[in-house]
């Protein structure tokens, strides 16, 4: 069920738009507002899948009445109504941020149309929000030890800047969780986060990936296509495993980071791009660059912050803590009730080889969930996460 606020403060336009939009769909539930001071109550005490709003109205005019509920409810959509409509208007409540401007008489079909957009809209919106409380809670750092207490003091001190950060570490470490923690912190949280694993793309289409390329460019290219760096515009691109990447694509990267301007595969024309770069890698890129399989000056323009995620091996006080906060998470996922470990089990778990890691301790969890007794034993440990 949508509910539609109408804020009109003509009683027969009132019933007029409410006909119509009741009659349009059985779930559009209509409330009414005569002036812009109940409306603005209305709004601040009930949530609203749209509002129409008239600009010209005694008491509190809708220009009054946008500028308050866009701070109360922002994500509610907003369409104006007038019948003294000029270009400047329209466009003065759009840059307030209307979702739309209707002139009195309505169209019929146009002013379905914008209830129909704006409910969509609506719903984007709210489930924007609902996957974004998800991944944030997906991408939790979990542990107490003195490692990821100092992770976690230097992404908080780093995360509301610019700086460009090369997380270390190796496989199934949590690098991906920190590069999450970096953009989720900092001001460009409300714009995309665009990841590339740079290991899993073949090097002969690296840069068209990361850079786009027009068409013609090369066998294949059928049309024009913006690459991960023109996707992360305003935002942040995660370029993992960075130290597989091919010498011309870091060229490529090192350009954007000196100039802030990147160019697609087969033009000429430079695009301006306002990404923060952030990037990791397993392998040890100084070796790399002696090598010469890396760049010395891109690796200098990345490693502005240097964070290190230590093996698991190396946090072991940690591995209580991981235990009980997986064995929730997978209990949420399954839809059962959430088994406890012994704390026999769990010494024994922070005796193992964590050869893989975080992720390697998040499978063995699992297992011994769906094996295991009603309370995961030592037995158990020793039956079923054996290497």
């Amino acid at each position: 069920m949508s509910k539609i606020l109408i804020i009109e403060d003509e009683a027969a336009i009132r019933r007029v738009l409410n006909k119509i939009i009741s009659e349009e769909n059985d779930a559009y539930n209509v409330e009414e507002a005569e002036d812009g001071l109940q409306g603005i109550e209305m709004i601040m005490n009930n949530d609203y899948d749209l509002v129409f709003c008239d600009i010209k109205m005694p008491k509190m005019d809708g220009v009054e009445v946008l500028e308050k509920a866009k701070k109360i409810k922002p994500e509610t959509p907003i369409v104006m109504i007038s019948g003294h409509g000029d270009l400047e208007t329209a466009v003065n409540t759009m840059r307030l941020g209307a979702f739309d401007y209707i002139s009195k008489p309505p169209d019929l079909n146009r002013l379905l149309n914008t209830v129909r957009n704006a409910l969509d809209r609506k719903e984007l919106v709210v489930e924007n929000k609902r996957l974004k409380k998800k991944v944030s809670k997906s991408y939790q750092m979990v542990g107490e030890s003195d490692a990821i207490t100092h992770i976690k003091d230097i992404i908080e001190k780093v995360a509301s800047t610019d700086a460009r950060v090369l997380i270390t570490g190796p496989n199934g470490t949590g690098k991906e969780l920190v590069a999450h923690w970096l953009h989720e912190k900092s001001d460009r949280c409300k714009a995309p986060m665009i990841e590339v694993n740079c290991a899993a793309i073949p090097s002969e289409l690296i840069e068209s990936e990361l850079f786009g390329h027009v068409k013609g460019s090369f066998t294949g290219a059928n049309k024009d296509r913006a690459g991960k760096f023109e996707a992360a515009n305003g935002g942040t691109i995660f370029l993992d495993e960075i130290g597989d990447m091919s010498l011309s694509a870091q060229a490529k990267v090192l350009r954007a980071l000196q100039e802030s301007k990147i160019s697609r595969v087969g033009s000429d024309k430079d695009i301006k791009v306002n990404v923060r770069i952030v990037a990791a890698t397993n392998k040890d890129l100084k070796i790399e660059i002696a090598a010469g399989r890396f760049r010395e000056d891109l690796y200098h323009r990345l490693a502005v912050i240097l964070i290190r995620v230590p093996a698991l091996n190396d946090r072991r006080e940690d591995i209580p803590t991981l235990v009980d906060f997986f064995s929730q998470k997978i209990a949420q996922e399954q839809g059962g009730v959430q088994k406890p470990f012994s704390d026999d089990a769990i010494k024994l778990l922070q005796e193992y080889d964590w050869t893989g890691n975080i992720r390697e301790l998040r499978n063995v969890v699992e297992r011994l969930i769906i094996l295991g007794e009603k309370e995961v034993s030592k037995n158990d440990v020793n039956l079923f996460a054996s290497k």
